[in-house]
């Protein structure tokens, strides 16, 4: 050991006051060296030693920088790229909207128009269509009892399917918005054109039917129950009866089944106003078919002709043959002349005593003008109707006097509304006319009653677009 360092640790064991004084000597002596450095430096080693803070700032900055402009060219071009598919995917609705409102102008382009309609509802209701379950027949069969207006389930003479579904309120549709007002804008464009409504009109007149015999209901036996000789059901397509159970002992009815998309199940009976001799096969006809709604299109009594029989009981009951029928209500609503009326349909010789609760629909109504009060009362009672008929699993009977002009007109609404309501790809409604004139003959009889149909249907879309959600 040298002597500086015995020293020192003899001063520090004895003398601890010497001790700190050495302490801070020795720090003093490494801040000047420490300060002699900072100064030996050179200015150029100084200034970068300042400015790397400086530096690393600017940096972060222009890293900022380039995101927020990579992040807006991004979305640049996200949403230049939605517009170019927007584009190309509404360019085919655009040419359809212009092709169709264009038409108006030009006489000559009915076939255009029905192929640029159909084309855009193809297009408009393909996905809906594809996302929607098809319907199961006789899976979900229900009895044609009316819970409304009886206390229990009771067993039914019928297992028919149902087509309609409609309700005081227009029902929600699967048409969507754009498609409605497609639809709703060809419509009326057809109405305005009057010369395209007349040829359209001369050429559903000249329909005729194949095969269209009608030998049953020329029979003698026959004759007298028919209202009218020119309209008679077809032979392929007429209403049999059971024998065993006519008072006449025939199967022969003036009426025909009419069917929409089931062959094997009609959503409809066309038939005439009964007459004396053919009421108590009226109420056969409704009881073998298991009906519980009937729609009566004509007053009794028009013009001084008779237009149809009075076939039911005002109150109490009454036996037709035997069938007996029992009054159990009736409500009315004066301003369009509707009346409804339920009732309870016995067979007397039926073993197992079963019932059915119909409701009587009597629109009479002669006013088949395209007023808007007239339009609006016909799609009251449709509603009225179709509250009342809603899910039921049998035909509704339709008729008038001959079945045929105003039963045809209410027909072929009725069907062409719940095509649409069903999301049809394709509403033809001279095509859905002359479907119903292969059923029976002279359905809609005249062009005032076509274009009366078309202002029903326009008026209901419209309806049905207000109650969409917007």
């Amino acid at each position: 050991m040298d002597k500086t360092s015995f020293k020192f640790l003899s001063s520090s064991v004895f003398y601890p006051e010497v001790t700190m004084s050495l302490l801070s000597l020795t720090l003093s002596r490494s801040l000047s060296l420490s300060l002699s450095l900072s100064v030996s430096l050179s200015p150029l080693q100084k200034s970068k030693l300042q400015a790397s803070p400086h530096q690393a700032d600017e940096q972060e900055s222009t890293k900022f920088i380039v995101l927020t402009i990579i992040s807006i060219l991004c979305i640049i071009g996200v949403l230049v790229a939605s517009g170019i598919v927007y584009c190309v995917r509404h360019s085919p609705h655009h040419s359809l909207k212009h092709k169709l409102s264009s038409l108006g102008a030009e006489p000559n382009t009915s076939s255009d128009a029905t192929t640029a309609y159909q084309e855009l509802c193809r297009q408009r209701m393909s996905v809906k269509s594809s996302e929607r379950p098809e319907p199961v027949h006789g899976a979900s069969r229900v009895s044609s009892v009316s819970s409304q207006f009886s206390d229990g389930p009771q067993p039914s003479p019928s297992t028919r399917s149902s087509t309609s579904s409609w309700c005081e309120e227009p029902v929600q549709s699967n048409m969507d918005i754009s498609t409605g007002h497609m639809i709703l804008s060809y419509m009326e464009d057809h109405l305005k054109n009057k010369n395209r409504l007349v040829k359209e009109w001369e050429a559903l007149d000249a329909y005729q039917a194949e095969p269209n015999n009608s030998s049953v209901a020329e029979r003698e036996d026959n004759t007298h129950k028919n209202r009218s000789h020119q309209v008679l059901p077809y032979d392929n397509s007429r209403v049999t009866l059971k024998t065993e159970s006519s008072l006449s002992n025939s199967d022969y009815v003036n009426a025909s089944p009419i069917m929409d998309h089931d062959p094997r199940n009609p959503a409809y009976i066309a038939t005439q106003g009964p007459l004396p001799a053919t009421v108590a096969d009226f109420w056969q006809m409704v009881w073998e078919n298991g009906c519980v709604v009937i729609v009566m299109l004509t007053p009794l009594m028009e013009n001084g002709d008779q237009q149809c029989h009075h076939y039911w009981p005002d109150e109490g009951s009454q036996l037709y043959h035997i069938y007996e029928v029992l009054s159990l209500s009736t409500d009315h609503w004066l301003q369009i002349i509707l009346y409804r009326s339920l009732y309870r349909l016995l067979a007397t010789d039926h073993p197992q005593q079963i019932t059915l609760q119909i409701a009587l629909y009597r629109s009479l109504a002669t006013d088949y003008s395209l007023q808007i009060t007239a339009v609006k009362s016909f799609s009251f009672c449709f509603r009225k109707v179709n509250k009342c008929y809603r899910g039921r699993s049998c035909p509704i009977i339709v008729h008038c006097s001959d079945g045929a002009g105003r039963s045809g007109t209410y027909v072929l609404i009725d069907m062409v509304l719940n095509r649409m309501a069903k999301g049809a790809k394709e509403i033809d409604i001279a095509a859905t006319l002359e479907h119903l004139r292969d059923q029976r003959p002279q359905m809609v009889q005249t062009k005032e009653q076509f274009e009366f149909a078309l202002t029903a249907v326009a008026e209901e879309v419209n309806a049905i677009l207000k109650a969409l959600p917007q």
